[in-house]
C-alpha cells in the first residue's frame, strides 16, 4: 500500500503566511528601526538648537540678544581687537575726597582770616585817634590830681572812658592796653602805678575775694591782665586789639584781688 500524502496538510514557506517565529523577528526589527530613527532624530535636533538653548544659564540676556550673537558670529561681520598697550587701568588712588575734619578746619582757617582783616580794618579806622589825643598824660594828673584817692572815685573815672578802643601800649584815651587803663585812672586819685600787671599787682595789698570792693583790682594768675574790680563778678577793663573799654563778667576764675592804698 502506497502511503499518499495529505491533502490537508500545507507547508507554511509555500503559502507566504509567516510562522509566529518570523513574525517576532519582524517585530523586533521594527522596533530597532524606529529607535535608530528616533536616536538620529533626536541628534538632529540637538544639532539644531541655537547656542542660548544649550546653555540658557550662560546666555541670560534673553533669546533675541542671544539670536543676534549667533548671527554676528555666523556672518563674522565685526572684529574688535583691542592692543595691550591700548589698554587703561582706572585707579582709586587717582581721585581725593575732603573729610569733615579737613572741611571744618577749612573753615576755621577762613572765620580766622576774615575776623583778622576785620580788626586789621577797625586798628586802621582807630589808627587816626591815637595820633589826635591832645589831652592830660597820667604824669600831668600826677603832678595836680584831680580827685582824691577813694575807690568809688577810681570806679567813676574809669567808667569815662568806657568805649575807648583797646591799643597795644596806650596809656591814654586815644587808646589803652590793659595796665595804662588802670595807671591812667589810678593816677588821676595821685596814685602813680608802673605800666605793667606785675609791677601794679606788687603796689598793692592781696586780699580775699570775700573782702574785695569795687575800685580794688583784679589780677590774674599768670600776670597776662589787670582791671578794677566792679563787684558782683565783674570787671572794668581794656580787653585786646578789637575791643574797647568796657564792664563785662569775669570770665576766668584763675585771678587774685589786690588793694591799692
Amino acid at each position: 500500500m502506497i502511503q499518499g500524502t495529505d491533502s490537508g496538510s500545507v507547508n507554511p514557506t509555500e503559502t507566504g503566511r509567516p510562522t509566529p517565529r518570523s513574525r517576532r523577528s519582524s517585530l523586533r526589527g521594527t522596533a530597532l528601526n524606529i529607535s535608530v530613527m528616533a536616536v538620529a532624530t533626536g541628534l538632529v535636533a540637538t544639532l539644531a538648537l541655537p547656542g542660548y538653548a544649550v546653555n540658557p544659564a550662560a546666555n541670560a540676556d534673553g533669546v533675541e540678544a542671544a539670536e543676534a550673537m549667533a548671527q554676528l558670529r555666523s556672518t563674522q561681520s565685526q572684529t574688535l581687537t583691542v592692543e595691550a598697550e591700548t589698554a587703561q587701568t582706572v585707579s582709586r588712588d587717582q581721585f581725593t575726597a575732603t573729610t569733615e575734619e579737613e572741611l571744618a578746619a577749612a573753615q576755621a582757617a577762613e572765620a580766622a582770616e576774615a575776623a583778622a582783616q576785620a580788626a586789621a580794618e577797625r586798628r586802621a579806622e582807630l589808627a587816626s585817634t591815637y595820633t589826635a589825643y591832645s589831652g592830660p598824660t597820667a604824669q600831668d594828673f600826677l603832678a595836680a590830681p584831680p580827685a582824691s584817692y577813694s575807690q568809688s572815685a577810681v570806679v567813676n573815672i574809669g567808667l569815662q572812658y568806657v568805649g575807648t578802643p583797646y591799643q597795644y601800649g596806650g596809656t591814654t584815651p586815644a587808646g589803652f592796653d590793659c595796665s595804662g587803663f588802670t595807671s591812667y585812672v589810678f593816677a588821676q586819685v595821685g596814685i602813680a602805678l608802673p605800666h605793667s600787671v606785675s609791677g601794679q599787682a606788687a603796689m598793692g595789698t592781696k586780699i580775699s575775694r570775700a573782702d574785695a570792693r569795687p575800685g580794688d583790682l583784679v589780677v590774674l594768675n599768670d600776670h597776662s591782665h589787670i582791671g578794677i574790680y566792679m563787684g558782683n563778678g565783674a570787671i572794668l577793663d581794656a580787653p585786646y586789639p578789637g575791643k574797647t573799654v568796657q564792664a563785662r563778667p569775669l570770665w576766668t576764675d584763675a585771678y587774685y584781688i589786690v588793694r591799692i592804698g
